[in-house]
């Protein structure tokens, strides 16, 4: 089956389009990858975005203009896709949206929200659409992520040791892929470096490109140790968070406690940068990791990758820092991967949950179906679970 994965992450820098065939080989998935696209959003709707995400106040109007908006960027790509890379065979689009909402109180997770009406998607493109991954496991008692949990775990469990799946996205979140599987978000990566980038210089950057404020910097320990007070780091797993907690004002807060309210903004970054990789080796080192292989924008980051590193060292695990390019798959395509893996498993009727990973009360079969423009075709029979994946 020809799938077409789509996903803008917490960053929302861009929408990225992964094309795939999948093939069912006994109890194994063949992935094979034949190409990847990525569009920034519009200069007026990622500036929409921005205006409108936590901790902002929003109106059902905007809500309806930037699902409409979203969708139709979604549905641009998708279309762009499908004839630049599968030469209009697509059967299928998986398509994540857009998150703009996680609702976490007491820990648990009440609701979420992903924009980007699919229907654009179908009627553009005539493809099948699948959409609407996260809340059914919302539903079913879970924390709706990470989702990629399923893919991870096929994917990886065959490595040697106690291998560990990285996202660096707006938020870090990790799989243990072997063993009993688990997974959490285990706090910021890029989210408040972004903010704070953006902030201090005006937008005139949105992110520290290339990781040169960061290197520039000299990390201090007073609003390192003032950050790293917050509870979110000590609650025990399952457990999700989002940039409704990780956001500008989060930062400032911190910056006025400990007193560095006039502090630089390569020294703010390179905290920020010490924040991300120590949070993200000592929840690696909590579990045992052996090997992390790390995927999504934050790999782009070499100032990270190299603090990482010398944090994952000295955790006391001593885990191996890999990418998701060592393995085969690019760092940044690896997310709508996935979600086109999700995507293909619900049309199947199969379950796209790991509850040990999501907390949820079983195992559920994910999202909403958009017929396209030849009906819905589902396959003839429900197949069985795989067992293991392989990127071809």
């Amino acid at each position: 089956m020809r799938v077409i994965g789509m996903m803008s992450g917490t960053s929302y820098d861009a929408i990225d389009a992964v094309a795939v065939d999948i093939e069912r080989h006994g109890d194994e998935l063949r992935v094979i990858l034949l190409g990847s696209i990525s569009e920034s959003y519009s200069e007026d709707l990622r500036a929409d975005l921005e205006s409108q995400m936590p901790p902002a106040a929003t109106s059902m109007e905007k809500v309806c203009k930037l699902d409409t908006h979203i969708g139709q960027e979604f549905a641009r790509v998708a279309s762009r896709a499908n004839r630049d890379i599968c030469d209009g065979r697509a059967a299928l689009i998986a398509s994540h949206g857009q998150t703009m909402f996680h609702w976490v109180q007491d820990r648990q997770v009440l609701g979420t929200l992903q924009l980007g009406e699919p229907a654009w998607i179908a009627e553009t493109t005539g493809c099948t659409v699948v959409s609407g991954f996260r809340t059914r496991d919302v539903a079913a008692g879970g924390q709706g992520a990470p989702l990629v949990s399923i893919f991870d775990t096929l994917w990886l469990r065959h490595l040697p040791g106690r291998p560990v799946a990285l996202n660096l996205g707006g938020i870090a979140n990790i799989t243990v892929a072997s063993g009993e599987p688990s997974a959490f978000d285990t706090g910021p990566a890029n989210a408040l470096i972004d903010a704070a980038v953006t902030a201090l210089t005006g937008g005139a950057q949105s992110y520290d490109r290339d990781g040169e404020l960061g290197a520039r910097g000299t990390v201090n320990t007073a609003l390192l140790k003032q950050l790293l007070t917050e509870d979110y780091y000590r609650l025990p797993a399952p457990k999700t968070t989002g940039k409704e907690l990780f956001h500008l004002p989060h930062l400032t807060a911190a910056m006025d406690s400990s007193g560095t309210s006039n502090l630089g903004i390569e020294d703010i970054v390179a905290t920020l940068v010490t924040l991300t990789a120590r949070t993200v080796a000592e929840a690696v080192a909590n579990v045992g990791g052996t090997a992390v292989v790390a995927s999504g924008g934050g790999t782009r980051n070499p100032t990270l990758m190299k603090v990482l590193a010398q944090e994952l060292r000295g955790a006391g695990g001593g885990a191996e820092l890999l990418t998701s390019d060592d393995l085969g798959l690019p760092s940044t395509a690896k997310e709508a991967l996935a979600f086109a893996v999700l995507g293909y498993l619900t049309l199947n009727s199969i379950p796209g949950t790991v509850p040990s990973c999501t907390g949820a009360r079983h195992p559920s079969i994910l999202g909403n179906i958009t017929p396209g423009a030849n009906g819905l075709q589902l396959p003839e029979r429900t197949v069985s679970a795989p067992a293991s994946l392989r990127i071809m």
